[in-house]
């Protein structure tokens, strides 16, 4: 088996390994999956070097900020889906779903009294950040986050990049050693590690193990939850089995359609991959390989000198350089935001020419403003605007294309620019699928000038932020159907 990446390895503590402990504990908080996970191979590096049984604990709280059915009912499927893959492998796999707030307070604890070592999952954003920080200091055995976010280590990059094209030509620049140091597909494949039958029984009579009936995530279970009722779960179903079968429609049936039709919302050419990436039941890796082996690419494609374009520098069709460079420079684009600055969901980190121009519009009067709860039912007086805020509502996800023009119409809706964020900030984690991940902040900062550049004209309200409209957007793409969809769909939700 490879090693794993020391760039992509962050020591949590300054705690000793122990090793006359029971078992390596992996701790799986992002990659919520067995396969292309670097934190599991680095957890079974451990479990090989001393000999231990290994643990993986995936754990759900209810205390999260938005947690709702949708979510909650998004994860739990992808639980079940890991308890009938681990339960084929050398491990003991744990979940545990939190029936009240706090009840689940102790239980890292607990195991990390028996763990040799604990490996977890380093994500940089949303609440995990301060979970995985306040569980370092719970535990008295070496504790470290690994990277297995994307195909550029987060702690490769030296600085913030503040433009996609600087991104992309430091990728070009750097990512062809990070192209041959992929994640083992399955770290748990042909070995051998001494097994646990069960955890200790003081751990699981206080924490028990969720059951099928909850991971089932039918209504019954998520209404015994304290979460939020009002959200209902989507048609699209969790996991990594659903991951991989959506990927699979992907590559063979849209992926060829997709750089002409990919701003069309009435061909539905998308990947849909993005909620399965934010909640971990799928690898970057896992993409990008099945991307390039219906491509017939191989490394030696590679051009040998990056200059930033979008296109050329991989050496592969015209459909797969447009999505990896989604995949690869937008998606990372956002991570290389998140983990160097703490704040990266605050106003102030905006360019200082997008605050500027938009402090010099703020008393600009605005023609109609709508309040929170009037946009998140989608009481507006564009239908275009309307119809993708009830997509969101309903199916967890906006059409790539309209989540640009649905912020931009926040902002000329709202009283400030401020407000504007805090709106589009809501509603998007409250109802996203991909909500509350550094790329989905990427695409709400966007509309305010993140990545962007000044545009002219200068505008009321936009001043110089790119202006997006409606009746142009109508116009350069088919949304009449669109429309008629999802007014439908209004009239069934209100």
């Amino acid at each position: 088996m490879a090693k794993t990446p020391a760039l992509r390895i962050h020591p949590m503590n300054d705690a000793p390994v122990r090793a006359e402990r029971d078992f390596v504990l992996y701790w799986m908080v992002a990659n919520r999956r067995a396969t292309d996970n670097f934190s599991l191979q680095r957890a079974v590096e451990w479990a090989e070097e001393l000999d231990k049984p290994l643990v993986v604990l995936e754990a759900l709280r209810v205390g999260y900020r938005w947690a709702s059915d949708r979510f909650h009912a998004f994860i739990l499927q992808g639980m079940a889906d890991n308890v009938r893959t681990f339960a084929e492998k050398p491990v003991l796999y744990y979940p545990y779903v939190e029936t009240a707030p706090d009840a689940g307070k102790g239980l890292l604890k607990a195991l990390g009294q028996r763990a040799c070592v604990v490996v977890t999952d380093d994500f940089p954003a949303f609440m995990l950040p301060h979970m995985i920080a306040a569980g370092a200091r719970q535990v008295d055995v070496t504790m470290e986050a690994v990277d297995s976010n994307g195909i550029l280590p987060m702690r490769a990059a030296p600085q913030v990049f503040t433009t996609a094209y600087a991104f992309r030509r430091y990728l070009q620049n750097v990512l062809i050693s990070h192209l041959q140091a992929f994640p083992e597909p399955d770290p748990l494949a042909a070995i051998a590690l001494p097994r646990l039958a069960a955890l200790p029984e003081t751990v699981t009579s206080r924490w028990p193990a969720a059951d099928a009936s909850i991971l089932a995530a039918g209504p019954r279970a998520l209404a015994s939850l304290p979460i939020d009722h009002t959200v209902p779960p989507v048609a699209i179903r969790g996991g990594p089995e659903a991951a991989n079968a959506v990927l699979h429609v992907f590559v063979s049936q849209h992926l060829r359609r997709y750089p002409d039709e990919r701003n069309q919302p009435e061909k539905s050419v998308t990947s849909g991959l993005s909620p399965y990436l934010h909640f971990g039941h799928i690898s970057a890796h896992t993409v990008f390989r099945a991307l390039m082996i219906a491509d017939g690419w191989s490394l030696d494609r590679l051009a040998t000198k990056g200059i930033g374009s979008r296109a050329g520098w991989w050496g592969a069709s015209p459909a797969v350089e447009a999505y990896v460079d989604q995949l690869v420079t937008w998606r990372e684009l956002g991570y290389n935001m998140a983990w160097q600055q703490p704040d990266y969901d605050q106003y102030d980190t905006l360019p200082d020419w997008a605050k500027t121009t938009l402090a010099e519009h703020a008393d600009d009067p605005r023609p109609v403003r709508y309040d929170l709860a009037e946009l998140e039912s989608a009481r507006t007086c564009d239908p275009l605007w309307n119809a993708a805020q009830m997509q969101l509502v309903a199916e967890g996800r906006i059409h790539n294309y309209l989540r640009m023009l649905w912020g931009k119409k926040i902002l000329e809706w709202s009283a400030s620019p401020q407000d504007a964020l805090a709106v589009m900030i809501e509603l998007n984690n409250k109802y996203a699928l991909d909500g509350r991940n550094p790329n989905s902040y990427s695409g709400i900062f966007w509309v305010l000038g993140r990545y962007d550049r000044a545009w002219g004209p200068e505008r009321p309200i936009y001043g110089k932020i790119r202006y997006m409209t409606s009746e142009n957007t109508a116009r350069k793409v088919h949304v009449a159907d669109y429309i008629r969809r999802y007014a439908r769909q209004t009239r069934l939700l209100l």
